[in-house]
């Protein structure tokens, strides 16, 4: 196990560069931070190929479990000023990663006879993203398709913010047209979430094969969603504001389907 001590370090500045969506993209890499982020990836079945640790920075106790769990992975520890240099967060508990992905596309999803999904249209904040992840987690979700994504689904952000939910749930990533064919081809009814629907999501039946669709912020749901998609649904808006933050949004209405479906 080498110790690295120099910030100037070819594999620290590797893991700094791996900040940019692009850097990822081409090394089919992707930075994870934290023992609860990086167990839940390495439990989903995730190939883990480096892992940094610093026994200066509050290394969390349960660290050796963690290396049980990754004997083929390369190990470095690394001093206080290197850690902070490649971390993207702080409270980090001494723990960075890299991490193979694993991408999905809608053909790829194993789902029961009476599937609950999700779909994002172009979501742009990763935030955002991370924050329904999570929400699909505990809801339980068979699957969540990402349409036309704007972010990368491994952005730091969107593990920081689904506190490592998206390592197990299915992900898959397509365009519109492919999800809505998808959705037909497997008898999934499809929902749009639209300020323009006549009818409200607790008066919607989601005990059927159904797939929860939402759309951005700043736009929602673009016309082919709008005229692709089996019905369209609202959530009572009953103050000056017309619209709710999409991860908001979203968790009411996958709430709602659950509820319908006894939990």
């Amino acid at each position: 196990m080498e110790k690295i001590t120099s910030l100037q370090n070819a594999r620290v500045k590797n893991v700094v560069h791996l900040s940019k969506a692009r850097e990822r993209k081409d090394q089919n890499i992707f930075v994870a931070e934290g023992f609860r982020e990086i167990l839940k990836a390495v439990d989903a079945g995730f190939n883990v190929k480096e892992l940094y640790f610093s026994k200066e920075v509050n290394l969390h106790p349960e660290s050796e479990k963690l290396f049980r769990k990754i004997p083929k992975a390369l190990f470095f520890e690394v001093t206080k000023a290197v850690f902070e240099k490649m971390a993207y967060r702080e409270n980090s508990d001494g723990l960075i990663a890299l991490i193979v992905p694993r991408y999905l596309k809608p053909t790829d999803l194993k789902l029961p006879e009476n599937p609950l999904i999700l779909v994002l249209e172009s979501v742009e904040k990763p935030g955002n993203l991370g924050a329904i992840l999570r929400t699909a987690d505990a809801a339980a979700l068979d699957a969540i398709i990402v349409c036309d994504p704007q972010t990368d689904i491994y952005n730091p952000n969107v593990i920081r913010s689904s506190l490592g939910c998206i390592f197990p749930q299915q992900v898959a990533t397509c365009t519109t047209a492919e999800a809505l064919s998808f959705l037909r081809d497997k008898g999934i009814k499809s929902f749009a979430a639209a300020l323009t629907a006549q009818q409200f999501y607790h008066e919607t039946d989601f005990t059927v094969p159904s797939a929860i669709v939402m759309g951005t912020e700043a736009d929602g749901l673009t016309e082919a969603w709008l005229n692709g998609a089996d019905m369209q649904v609202k959530i009572p808006m009953c103050g000056v504001a017309d619209s709710l933050n999409v991860s908001t949004s979203a968790a009411i209405l996958i709430f709602e389907a659950k509820r319908q479906r006894g939990f």
